[in-house]
């Protein structure tokens, strides 16, 4: 499969998307791509330099003719979400991504693809590489850990970079230009609990929320998609609440920046009250399932017998967690009021985790206001404080600020016009980029984010347009052409 997608056009871009797909590079773990990127531009005989925190910067010299243009960055991120359905056997350590071609799609074998941001590292890969596209000066920039806390960008120092220009190549629909987004910063609230004895004659049952689409945390935030924990949350507040049901464990969700898509967990019911217990159920289930009907078409709740655990939660801190999840914010928080149709500010539930007598629950708000994002922050940490749980807010990053009047934001609105006969969509988004983190030791840097059509990130259901990475790429060549004079 993967040659047919390195048959592909532009063949370019596509043979080093399938070189980098063939190497390991989950967040946190880009040792492999590091070194990999590192040989790359030794291999083209390019100042290639390591930072710190493990950022690889490759410089190459403008091309004939090109000398008197300002010098550029062109950044994107290394790292990948990595994400699989239950029922995929994958190893994202030890194995490459395995794509293949759906119609206009390129898609994964039941895994994250890894186009974000593997296509913007593809298409730098690609003009590093080129003998005969015409560009200014450029610093290639490849950032790690974006997806999980922008460490790359929080640790890349100052007075490493000379550019005057960033191109930011994350941006997931291919008519829009982006010149801002937002910031997040992660809530974590965990506490310990006692554990009891199940009560005798008592019946165990495995409850399975499954099928839900999933998605980017940011971008996909206003969708109304399912979120599988606090989909649970609704099962699990009915069956303690009305039969009394003892919680044995809870694993829903995982990363961050991922709506949550699946979720299991493990209650136990007196057998007097099993029949009442199953009844009750399936009728809010079948609610559920017409409130989401739409937006989740495939969703499925299943619940089966299965062995009695031998502790569950005792019932103080059962109570307490249900109602605390169940009162915390998830979905759209706030609109912009400046900029028409924007999520301001959003949470996303992204992980509860309940077992060995350890409450563990993860989630990613983001704004790009900063004092809305701590408004929301501060909201979810009384909520689980009022559980007794520690809250701790880390990762926190900020937004980046729109600048309506960036020079490089007028070159490329000229370009697609001319190119495409219509305006492109200049705009923030509610994901997180980059931009405004590298904005901080880089000040003076005019910045702007651009990409080819990707749909559900942070998803297996990711998938890149092949006809929009053909347009994308000219827009990308194009631009180089036209970088201004210094």
């Amino acid at each position: 499969m993967s040659q047919e997608i390195r048959n592909l056009e532009p063949q370019a871009l596509w043979n080093k998307f399938a070189d980098l797909n063939a190497v390991p590079r989950a967040s946190k773990k880009e040792e492999r791509v590091i070194a990999f990127m590192k040989q790359f531009g030794e291999d083209l005989g390019f100042e290639t330099h390591i930072d710190k925190v493990g950022n690889v910067i490759i410089k190459k010299p403008a091309t004939p003719g090109m000398e008197n243009r300002k010098l550029i960055v062109m950044q994107s991120h290394l790292d990948m979400v990595h994400q699989k359905n239950n029922d995929t056997n994958f190893d994202f350590d030890t194995q490459g991504i395995e794509m293949y071609i759906d119609g206009d799609w390129v898609r994964a074998k039941g895994t994250t693809l890894g186009a974000d941001n593997g296509l913007g590292v593809a298409t730098i890969m690609a003009i590093l590489e080129s003998k005969v596209i015409k560009h200014p000066d450029i610093e290639a920039l490849f950032t790690i850990d974006e997806e999980t806390g922008m460490t790359g960008a929080m640790g890349l120092e100052g007075g490493l970079l000379n550019g005057e220009i960033l191109l930011n190549l994350d941006t997931e629909e291919d008519d829009e230009i982006g010149i801002g987004c937002a910031g997040g910063v992660d809530v974590t609230a965990t506490r310990n609990y006692t554990t009891e004895t199940p009560k005798e004659n008592s019946t165990a049952f495995l409850v399975t929320v499954k099928g839900l689409q999933g998605g980017h945390s940011g971008m996909d935030i206003h969708k109304g998609l399912g979120n599988a924990n606090k989909l649970m949350n609704r099962l699990l507040f009915k069956a303690t609440e009305k039969f009394s049901a003892q919680i044995g464990s809870i694993d829903g969700g995982s990363l961050r920046n991922a709506i949550p898509r699946e979720s299991n967990a493990v209650v136990v019911i007196s057998n007097t009250q099993k029949e009442a217990f199953l009844a009750e159920l399936q009728l809010l289930i079948q609610d559920i399932k017409t409130e989401f009907k739409i937006p989740e078409p495939t969703l499925k709740i299943e619940i089966n017998e299965t062995a009695v655990p031998e502790s569950v939660m005792n019932a103080d801190a059962q109570k307490l967690l249900v109602k605390s999840i169940y009162a915390a914010h998830n979905g759209i928080f706030r609109m912009s009021p400046a900029i028409e149709g924007l999520v301001e500010t959003s949470n996303n539930i992204a992980r509860v985790l309940v077992q060995d007598s350890k409450i563990h629950i993860g989630c990613l708000t983001r704004s790009s206001v900063e004092s809305s994002k701590m408004d929301l922050a501060n909201s979810l940490r009384s909520t689980f404080e009022l559980m007794g749980c520690d809250v701790t807010l880390t990762g926190d990053y900020p937004g980046w600020e729109p600048n309506p009047d960036s020079a490089i934001l007028k070159v490329l609105d000229n370009i697609y016009y001319k190119m495409n006969n219509q305006k492109a969509n200049v705009a923030a988004c509610h994901a997180g980029l980059e931009c405004g983190i590298l904005g901080q030791n880089y000040p003076g840097m005019d910045m702007i984010s651009f990409g080819p059509t990707i749909r559900g990130a942070h998803s297996p259901d990711e998938r890149a347009s092949i006809s929009s990475a053909q347009k994308y790429w000219k827009f990308v060549l194009e631009i180089l052409e036209n970088i201004p004079e210094k």
